[in-house]
């Protein structure tokens, strides 16, 4: 078999971009990164690559395929590369349907509004937007909490999405979880009120996969 070649990632900064460099750096796919700052996402070059504008998109050259939104790519990835099933689950399973019901809601329902929370708390300050946002991540930290209390821990005591492992579903909620938290203030988002979901953001920064993206998207 070829060695497989790198897989182009368009974008480093977000979260979005964050989901599928820690995807790659988990199944240990080859991979290299362009950065593509915010300002240049409707430059005629990047549009040509997305039409729709946004980070991330990726080009796999073992396939030729030129993808974007993270949710597809999250799919693409784990169906293409991850065979033995590290991250993701036996199609056809309860849990194979599962993860793709939570990628979903990921994608539709925390994604974009705690995006929306992050631009009226730091770029628009209303305060009607921003407090209908911020009520939207503190109700969908709920429904995380409330799924996270149900999770048996693994053998390290550890807490995730489904079957008792990591998988791309942890992975997905991860990045935006910890990007919004640190930037509402306590008397809007207690994290306090979310056991579960800070015990499980604490075993996601444990992992090394974890400390070396977020490192790269500091750095660049």
């Amino acid at each position: 078999m070829a060695e497989m070649k790198p897989i182009k990632v368009f974008g480093i900064h977000g979260p979005n971009a964050g989901k599928v460099l820690l995807l790659c750096e988990e199944l240990g796919l080859p991979y290299e990164t362009e950065v593509i700052p915010l300002t240049d996402v409707k430059n005629p070059n990047y549009l040509a690559i997305n039409p729709n504008g946004r980070l991330p998109a990726i080009q796999d050259p073992n396939t030729g395929l030129t993808l974007w939104e993270s949710g597809a790519i999250i799919e693409y990835l784990t169906e293409k590369y991850d065979t033995d099933r590290k991250l993701s689950f036996e199609p056809g399973t309860n849990e194979a349907y599962h993860a793709r019901q939570w990628l979903f809601f990921q994608t539709t329902g925390q994604g974009p509004y705690y995006g929306q929370a992050m631009w009226f708390i730091i770029y628009q300050p209303l305060p009607e937007a921003r407090a209908r946002y911020v009520k939207e991540v503190n109700r969908v930290t709920g429904v995380l909490e409330g799924h996270l209390a149900k999770q048996k821990p693994d053998a390290d005591g550890n807490i995730w999405f489904l079957g008792g492992r990591l998988s791309y579903v942890d992975i997905a909620f991860f990045t935006w979880q910890h990007t919004a938290e640190p930037r509402i203030p306590d008397e809007e988002f207690n994290q306090g009120d979310y056991p579960h979901v800070k015990r499980w953001l604490d075993n996601m920064l444990a992992r090394p996969s974890v400390q070396k993206i977020v490192k790269i998207q500091e750095a660049k």
